[in-house]
């Protein structure tokens, strides 16, 4: 059996073909076996195969998370074209970019997004795309576009030649670009397996578990886990966008017993009034990460008999690098865990040397499952990428045990008065006020100090004063690290995996820092 992702799904197809593989959340009537799933994903191969793809070609995706993007992926996994997963938050200039940047000659398109595929249908040359395929539920099909449903009936549902396999490239997804250019993320089929491989090795995924997709299948959150459902024979229940009541009625109805969501999803979930309400006793646990997880989260998780998984990953990685597992959540809530089981993790100086324990450094990364490339960036591989190590970017310490606690971007981190200051301590502290629903910290520059932190929060108690949560931050913090203002704002920018963009913040807030 070759190395090809899309042939997961043909083997566990083969042996599990009445096995439910994937609920659509929004209708819960649409149900499709493993075997469907399959047959379904091979008239996609077959009928790209008849318009003359090759393999190594781009097929880019603007979809909401759908049937149909799952069954694609597989697809052209199986044919040896290279998927370019798209952002839909972004807006054309953004995709203008990436499809020319990833030199990617095909679009398949929800119907929502026609507006935004118009306007970049109408810039010509700009981009290569020149086959463009629609995913139609009420609307016309676009004048140059051809209809996914009638594209995928005329194709067999028979097994197509497995085309890609190793070290072959499998799909480039951008990073999210907080700053700067995005970049194309390079994963192949030998890493995208090693990630599932690693996972399976080291989490608590079982067949029986129904497990609630509810990321944007463009980031690798929510894709690698797919695939990781498939590999296993779970089920995935798919919601095509997150809501939190939707979220707790579809734990309910399709006795969910595990799931991924971001710490601000969760946050959401248990705002909703009279949460419980709804019965989640099939719920054995729900992975996050994406962002560091307040303490006092993970707490009122644990308090309804819900584990909560910490999971430290990052695209470059095709997910894994730590994981905490729900025992160990109880005694260090603030951590993320230990390194995967076919994962090699450290905090590192920046020569490369391992940090004593409990200093601070970089977290470094080494696996198969960690990237080839960043896609035409030759020298942001070359400072990433050093001697079969990730560099991450990102603070951590790591204790006598082992146990990684990261601290924060390394870019996000504040210099005060000559002190490091993560901003994530400071606002896992704000988080734990009852009147603060969300919370994030940057560093304004100070005439005295060099920078001071500022809070900047969203209210879940309209009567909540800058002086309260200055109080409250007294004892809690040292006092280098105490916030020198307050801002209230409506709502907090967030990517798509739930980081805080602290860039918007920093142009919102430029400071000078109060004296």
């Amino acid at each position: 059996m070759k190395n090809n992702l899309g042939l997961i799904l043909a083997k566990r197809a083969m042996l599990s073909p009445g096995a439910e593989a994937y609920v659509e959340g929004a209708d819960t009537s649409k149900r499709y076996t493993y075997g469907e799933l399959n047959e379904r994903c091979n008239q996609i191969a077959n009928a790209y195969l008849n318009e003359g793809i090759k393999k190594g070609d781009r097929v880019a995706f603007l979809l909401m998370n759908s049937i149909e993007f799952m069954e694609s992926y597989f697809a052209l996994a199986k044919i040896g074209a290279v998927v370019v997963p798209l952002n839909w938050r972004l807006v054309p200039d953004e995709l203008e970019f990436i499809l020319k940047d990833s030199g990617a000659t095909r679009l398949i398109f929800d119907e929502d997004f026609i507006d935004t595929v118009v306007e970049l249908h109408g810039r010509g040359d700009k981009t290569d795309v020149s086959h463009w395929l629609q995913v139609e539920n009420q609307d016309e099909v676009c004048f140059f576009a051809k209809s996914y449903q009638e594209f995928q009936a005329k194709a067999s549902g028979e097994e197509p030649d497995i085309e890609a396999e190793d070290s072959d490239m499998l799909y480039i997804m951008y990073t999210s670009g907080t700053t700067g250019l995005p970049k194309g993320v390079v994963h192949t089929h030998d890493s995208s397996i090693w990630a599932l491989i690693t996972f399976l090795s080291t989490g608590d995924l079982q067949m029986i578990d129904r497990y609630l997709a509810c990321l944007p299948m463009f980031h690798v959150g929510a894709l690698m886990p797919l695939a990781l459902n498939v590999y296993r024979g779970t089920c995935s229940i798919v919601m095509r966008s997150f809501d939190p009541v939707r979220a707790w009625e579809l734990i309910e109805q399709e006795k969910i017993t595990t799931g991924l969501c971001v710490p601000a999803m969760m946050n959401f979930m248990v705002q909703v009034p009279n949460f419980e309400r709804f019965n989640y006793s099939t719920l054995r646990w729900i992975m996050t990460g994406a962002a560091p997880v307040p303490v006092s989260l993970t707490q009122q998780y644990l308090k309804l008999g819900i584990g909560v998984l910490q999971v430290y990953g990052l695209t470059e990685t095709c997910g894994p690098a730590c994981l905490m597992d729900g025992e160990s959540t109880v005694d260090r809530p603030s951590s993320a865990g230990k390194a995967f089981f076919h994962t090699d993790v450290k905090v590192a100086k920046d020569d490369g040397e391992e940090c004593a324990p409990n200093e601070a450094g970089e977290v470094w990364v080494r696996g198969k499952h960690v990237m080839m490339e960043y896609w035409n960036r030759p020298e942001a591989t070359a400072e990433t990428l050093v001697d079969g190590w990730l560099r991450t970017g990102d603070v951590a310490v790591m204790d006598e045990e082992r146990f990684i606690f990261i601290q924060d971007r390394i870019k996000d981190m504040i210099i005060s008065g000559g002190e490091n200051i993560y901003p994530a301590e400071i606002e896992g502290v704000l988080a734990s006020h009852p009147g603060v629903k969300e919370a994030a910290v940057i560093g304004l520059e100070s005439e005295k100090w060099g920078e001071s932190p500022l809070a900047i929060i969203v209210k879940s108690d309209e009567g909540l004063t800058v002086k309260e949560v200055l109080d409250f931050c007294e004892g809690k913090l040292a006092r280098f690290k105490q916030p020198q203002g307050v801002e209230f704002v409506d709502e907090i920018p967030r990517n798509p995996s739930g980081k805080i963009l602290k860039r918007l913040l920093r142009e919102d807030f430029p400071g000078p820092a109060p004296v």
